[in-house]
């Protein structure tokens, strides 16, 4: 009860601040249906004594907000966090269980499965139709992943094996997880409105987990804990993870590392949101409670990858080199603030370039991991290596796992070269387009170029900063809403509205 009030305390100042900025970029229905749905859920998850309880209560208010929103994308950007990750397996007569489910998966089988049937029958000509280039490599990496099984690393040395139905599952998982997500954002997103629109949410939501954070470092509390361990009656949910004397915070992502990345990403789309506030609206203060939020993480590849798109997006705006000095002084001024004050010693004890020796073991055994894991990639470079931990167990850390912290040498040990060329190529088509459509308007509509730059930014900063993390959680998600959100704005280039 003492988490849930604490929560709904930050909430209600967040809403009640955000309100005014929000309504710039959605209609006052739409915000203040996301709104409701977000407090009953947030409720009903710290109340609840079962996931299946809040199943019973989300499902519904799921589909009636996803079938009344204007803009269903953006709904499900702000839910998508709502809760934690926490993965309870359908029970089914005849086998162990269906799949688990949690609140990604019922949110696609509730909201973008309905609005992914209503796009399939829309007349709207100005979003994407047929199939496309992207379309085509994600498809192909989706097959790759049904056709070799990759057995999860289980204790005790078990090797489970593959059939007909869950090749099934892996392909009925691969539609609602992914394909469906990219096909919502790619398509529902077919105007510039809808875009921005759908980038608010996210940063609101970005801004409700960073407040969370902060207070989860300062009070060494993390606060949604008890609802995973409460539902899964797995005590690793629980597990305080520090670094140094600092509570790294996880706010509802469920990983420091992972919240440090969402943070990263809705700064991103900060950096283009607040060029349309007004004088008097507070831009710094949102820049603030992000940044907060992005420390109170103690994540490096975030930092860098969130200093990375604020110099990109600089660098492809108008002015370019006056952006980039103007960015580079504003760096210098403001790390220079923090070096000087008692949070900047904090900082630099966790970056060993800057001579950090905190958790500095943990860079050395990721080297090590990265090491024998291209070994692998080598011996088997097409299509992977299907059984790699048999081989790589004189790497298991006192957790009982292998900590392999890269997703592009994820990829290419279990489906190769061929799998990760899939997989890269994917997000790069759209990412090209965009970098090339937003070239071409930065004299003639300088604001829907800014926008083109933001998605351009983001998705080079995410690709930078999945290299120091593993594939998972919302990473995933926000993966394949990027890439959607850069097809969608690569397509504005044929619209009426755009000519």
């Amino acid at each position: 009860m003492k988490a849930l009030i604490v929560v709904l305390v930050i909430g209600t100042i967040v809403f009640r601040i955000a309100k005014p900025i929000a309504l710039q970029f959605s209609a006052e229905q739409d915000f203040l249906r996301r709104r409701n749905v977000w407090f009953a859920l947030t409720v009903t998850a710290f109340l609840s004594p079962s996931f299946w309880l809040y199943v019973l209560v989300a499902t519904p208010l799921f589909a009636w907000a996803g079938r009344k929103d204007s803009n269903p994308v953006a709904l499900y950007l702000l839910l998508l966090h709502v809760i934690p990750f926490t993965p309870v397996e359908i029970p089914i007569a005849g086998i162990n269980a269906l799949f688990p489910l949690d609140n990604y998966r019922l949110l696609s089988l509730c909201v973008l499965i309905p609005t992914a049937l209503r796009l399939r029958h829309s007349t709207d000509g100005l979003r994407i139709r047929g199939l496309t280039a992207m379309d085509a490599l994600l498809l192909c990496y989706g097959a790759l992943q049904i056709a070799f099984f990759i057995p999860p690393d289980l204790p005790n040395h078990v090797i489970l094996p593959d059939s007909f139905t869950n090749a099934l599952r892996r392909a009925f998982l691969f539609f609602i997880d992914v394909y469906v997500l990219y096909f919502v954002v790619s398509r529902s997103c077919s105007s510039r409105r809808a875009i921005v629109e759908a980038q608010a949410a996210f940063c609101l939501s970005g801004v409700l987990m960073a407040s969370v954070a902060l207070f989860e470092t300062l009070r060494h509390w993390l606060l949604y804990v008890d609802i995973a361990t409460r539902w899964t009656n797995d005590t690793s949910f629980a597990f305080y993870l520090t670094r140094g004397n600092a509570l790294r915070a996880e706010a509802t992502t469920g990983n420091a590392l992972v919240l440090g990345y969402l943070l990263a990403i809705a700064y991103g789309f900060w950096l283009y949101l607040r060029l349309h506030l007004k004088p008097k609206q507070p831009k710094m203060a949102v820049t603030l409670i992000l940044w907060l939020g992005l420390l109170a993480t103690y994540s490096r590849g975030p930092w860098i990858g969130a200093l990375v798109i604020f110099f990109i997006f600089a660098a492809l705006g108008p002015r370019a080199f006056s952006g980039l000095f103007k960015a580079g002084a504003v760096v210098a001024v403001v790390g220079g603030v923090v070096a000087l004050s008692p949070l900047g010693e904090q900082i630099i004890s966790v970056l060993p370039f800057m001579g950090g020796t905190i958790d500095s073991g943990s860079v050395a055994y990721r080297l090590e991991v990265t090491q024998r894991v291209w070994e692998l990639i080598q011996a088997n470079p097409i299509f992977g290596d299907h059984r790699p931990w048999i081989k790589m167990e004189d790497l298991r850390q006192g957790f009982g796992i292998i900590d392999l912290v890269n997703s592009y040498a994820q990829i290419a040990l279990y489906y190769g070269l061929c799998g990760l060329s899939l997989f890269v190529g994917f997000i790069l088509v759209g990412l090209s387009k965009t970098y090339l459509f937003a070239r071409t308007l930065m004299s003639s509509d300088p604001d829907l170029a800014s926008l083109g730059a933001c998605i351009t930014a983001c998705i080079l900063g995410t690709l930078l900063m999945i290299s120091s993390n593993s594939f998972e959680l919302g990473l995933v998600k926000m993966y394949y809403v990027l890439a959607g959100l850069a097809a969608a704005y690569a397509h504005l280039s044929t619209s009426r509205e755009t000519r």
